[in-house]
């Protein structure tokens, strides 16, 4: 029977004939419980009105109920030192956990400090997500760490083979290869590629593998002279195109390996003159939400963060319930816009 005051999962159990236990896994949406079975729960609890002590639950399990979000730092022109690309990805990360009960730790940690051990031995949280790493030839050796601590982790970055971890990330290389295309489309022949391309930072060079392939598949010969290093940031983007001028070398299109970099690289194209996109066509990556903003506007390669924020939210609850879980790259696809098309 029913027992008096406020219903309990023990009440379910003995009206839907199971255990307490299935019941708990049926609630949280456990796919060891079968669907007919889930459903004939929910709708008792819904009968009975029941709603599930969350604190409770938090205590039975050893879990805190809540996500932590680890932004880590950038060059930035402000104080924030982070990348306007994660911070538009905030708020579609929020809803996810949201929408799976989870609470949200924001916090943002040095490259130096010892992120890695604070969570794992204070329990602030029972996962973690990733954002932004800096050299990742230097970070991976942190996620190691936290693989041998048995430490719940997702990241934001490019999917690699062997990786240690989960992680989930956006075409990069198609991203590349996608925009190269549409600057040769625009009739450009001397396409530079503004952003670093090495192993330390492998987001960029596999948008700089695609720009490669895709002028190999054009026909057309990669010109070293025709990449330089830079940074996500407005300032590393101005320097790198204010270098590039002054080597005298030719060049009527910046595919610009940050929509940042990209910002910088126009500013620095108009301070001498140069015509964007009449002289010389300039497109970035990730569609920040400036990029639509600038004059004139950006053509970019964007990222589903809405998408991106539910993969990882997603993969992180998998790997706290203990399943399988499997690293996902996320296509991406162009978004044409006034730098890179010229008037008729």
């Amino acid at each position: 029977m029913r027992s008096k005051g406020k219903a309990t999962s023990f009440d379910i159990a003995y009206r839907a004939g199971v255990s307490q236990p299935t019941v708990s896994r049926a609630l949280r949406g456990s796919p060891t419980v079968n669907e007919q079975t889930r459903q004939r729960i929910l709708q008792i609890a819904t009968e009975l009105n029941y709603k599930v002590d969350k604190n409770a639950s938090n205590l039975r399990n050893q879990q805190s109920g809540t996500l932590a979000l680890l932004f880590f730092e950038d060059p930035t022109l402000n104080d924030s030192l982070i990348n306007p690309f994660f911070l538009s990805m905030l708020g579609s990360l929020t809803r996810a956990c949201a929408l799976q009960g989870y609470d949200l730790l924001i916090s943002f940690q040095q490259l130096s400090s010892n992120w890695h051990m604070e969570y794992e031995d204070s329990k602030k949280a029972d996962g973690l997500i990733l954002l932004g790493y800096g050299d990742y030839l230097e970070y991976v050796s942190r996620l190691e760490l936290l693989v041998e601590q048995g430490t719940h982790f997702v990241r934001w970055g490019v999917v690699l083979p062997g990786q240690p971890g989960v992680s989930i990330g956006c075409d990069n290389f198609q991203g590349g290869r996608d925009m190269t295309q549409h600057l040769l489309e625009q009739g450009r022949r001397h396409i530079a590629f503004v952003g670093h391309a090495s192993a330390h930072y492998p987001e960029f060079l596999e948008r700089y593998k695609g720009y490669s392939q895709s002028l190999h598949d054009a026909g057309h010969s990669v010109q070293a002279e025709l990449q330089i290093d830079a940074f996500t940031t407005e300032l590393s983007g101005y320097d790198a195109v204010t270098a590039l001028i002054e080597r005298n070398v030719k060049f009527d299109a910046l595919f610009c390996a940050s929509d940042l970099i990209a910002i910088g690289a126009m500013r620095a194209l108009l301070d001498r003159g140069i015509r964007v996109p009449q002289d010389v066509a300039v497109a970035g990556f990730d569609d920040i939400p400036n990029a639509s903003f600038t004059n004139p506007s950006l053509t970019t390669v964007q990222q589903d963060t809405k998408a991106a924020a539910t993969l990882l939210v997603d993969s992180l609850l998998a790997l706290i319930h203990d399943e399988q879980v499997d690293s996902h790259t996320i296509p991406t696809h162009l978004v044409i816009r006034q730098s890179t098309q010229q008037s008729n």
